[in-house]
């Protein structure tokens, strides 16, 4: 298999396919733009000037947040950086998954080649030679504020790079950091003065789950739209609501996608024409009827959010930073209420996903609603329970997830004494929002199940062109299911098509048609 070629980072250009391209794929390697090192070489000459001249810079001789105001004497200032580390390395709970690991790395590398960070190049290269290498430090992931940055998460990345701490293994072990170094011939990095403050106040343990949840989110965003229109179609519904002049006379961007993409799924549809004429009904109910205008409103959120984390992957968000001309600021870039905020918009956006989805399902298996096909979508009720269950955990599962969508950004809670009084909950937000789409993908797994299920029972009609692609790949596809005929357990198959959604297995793959 050919080697993929190393991802160029020059501080200025990271893409969230990027971002997925390193964090998804261990053979992906990091390589250094000369021109920002040698940017980056410049700007760390500033530092040691400023040191040398013994100016006062925040966090490079002095203490950090409340303990601003202790002057560090100069022979102390390396080990004030690693002390810093040492003593915020706090993070508590079950370890952060790899690729997750492998994207902050990335994005910090990235962040600090920016020449605002003033470290040493030194620090960059190591850091890329890490995360190069396959090492994937222990993270655990509770343990942020999110505000002066992600200062738990990402000091445990810098105790690795010093050879402490924990890495993860191949195998889900962990072994020590300083075991892992040497195996790829790597030797501990010692921090030098502002380059342990650099390294730790940042957001990119929150960005690195925003612009993952981003990607994802879109893959399932398209399935959702797909085993709707499936749905559509098994419930004998109809396509007028998606006429483009109606959402032309309302032109959100996600509204229109989405009923382009329906319109398309939909195409040459047996079952519509089978039903077009002599049918007393009027209108569909909501959840068919409204479908583009509500799930273009969360393709709006997920655009929005992943317009954040664009923006994010290459701003400087350490604290101070250096300007040419020699200024050293201290400002607050390293707050995460930017990325707080998307990830929760993301969870609110992906929690009504989920929840019309499951509105849908209870339509299917409801025979008051299910427009003739079978109660419970199964030959025999009664003797046969069908997809009852389905419904009834596809419905905990939302009511979990409306649970988890209030938003974590509002819920500051002061922290250092005061001196850091307003913080965004920026992990917390994102823990929440990788439920919530773990949630979503097991409801649209569900909903693919029982759309499949409704369609098999209106045979011989074929559906849209789309939506019989579609189809085939639940009934026949790597990830799908067998027509329920006799009653088993609809768990596992749940898991399968969830796994099938989260994947991309039933992305329609038409884009923005």
């Amino acid at each position: 298999m050919t080697k993929p070629p190393a991802l160029l980072l020059d501080g200025q250009s990271l893409t969230i396919p990027d971002v997925v391209a390193f964090a998804r794929n261990p053979n992906v390697t990091i390589a250094l733009d000369p021109g920002a090192l040698a940017d980056l070489r410049r700007s760390r000459a500033t530092i040691d000037r400023a040191v040398a001249q013994g100016a006062t810079m925040y966090g490079i001789n002095t203490g950090f947040g409340k303990l601003a105001n202790v002057r560090i004497d100069p022979g102390s200032l390396d080990q004030l950086q690693t002390n810093l580390i040492r003593s915020h390395a706090a993070g508590v709970g079950q370890p952060l998954p790899t690729e997750v690991v492998r994207a902050m790395m990335l994005l910090r590398t990235n962040v600090l080649l920016r020449p605002t960070s003033g470290v040493r190049p030194e620090l960059v290269e190591a850091l890329a030679q890490m995360a190069s290498g396959g090492i994937v430090p222990m993270v655990p992931e509770q343990g942020s504020v999110g505000a002066s940055g992600d200062l738990a998460p990402l000091s445990h990345l810098a105790l690795a790079l010093m050879g402490e701490g924990e890495v993860l293994t191949a195998t889900g072990g962990r072994e020590p950091a300083e075991v892992a170094l040497r195996r790829a011939g790597l030797s501990p990095f010692r921090f030098s003065a502002k380059e342990g403050l650099a390294f730790i106040n940042g957001t990119q343990a929150q960005t690195a789950l925003l612009a993952l949840l981003a990607a994802d989110g879109l893959v399932l965003w398209r399935t959702a739209v797909g085993a709707a229109a499936m749905s559509l179609e098994a419930l004998t519904g109809t396509p007028t609501p998606l006429d483009p002049r109606i959402h032309e006379a309302r032109p959100h961007r996600g509204q229109v996608r989405a009923a382009a993409l329906m319109r398309a799924l939909l195409a040459d549809s047996e079952i519509r024409e089978s039903h077009r004429d002599n049918d007393p009904r009027v209108q569909d109910a909501y959840s068919l009827r409204c479908t583009p205008q509500v799930l273009g409103a969360v393709a709006d959120s997920l655009e929005f959010a992943a317009g954040v984390a664009a923006i994010e992957l290459n701003a400087s968000t350490d604290n101070p930073l250096v300007f040419e001309g020699g200024d050293v600021l201290s400002g607050g870039n390293f707050h995460g209420q930017p990325v707080a905020q998307a990830l929760d918009f993301l969870a609110i956006g992906l929690t009504t996903l989920q929840a019309l989805a499951e509105r849908r399902v209870e339509r299917l298996v409801n025979p008051d609603l299910s427009q003739g096909l079978p109660a419970f979508l199964t030959d025999d009720p009664g003797l046969r329970s069908g997809f009852m269950m389905v419904q009834i955990t596809a419905a905990s599962l939302v009511a979990e997830s409306r649970t988890l969508a209030y938003p974590a950004s509002i819920g500051s809670i002061p922290t250092d004494a005061n001196q850091e009084d307003f913080v965004p909950m920026g992990m917390a937000a994102a823990f929440k929002a990788r439920r919530i789409f773990a949630n979503a993908a097991l409801v649209v797994g569900a909903e693919l199940m029982c759309a499949a299920q409704g369609l098999d029972y209106l045979a011989p009609l074929k559906p849209g062109r789309g939506i019989a692609d579609l189809h085939q790949r639940v009934r026949h596809g790597p990830a799908g299911v067998a027509h329920l005929a006799e009653d088993r357990p609809p768990g596992p198959d749940l898991e399968r098509l969830a796994a099938g959604v989260a994947s991309g297995a039933f992305d329609p793959g038409l884009g923005d048609v």
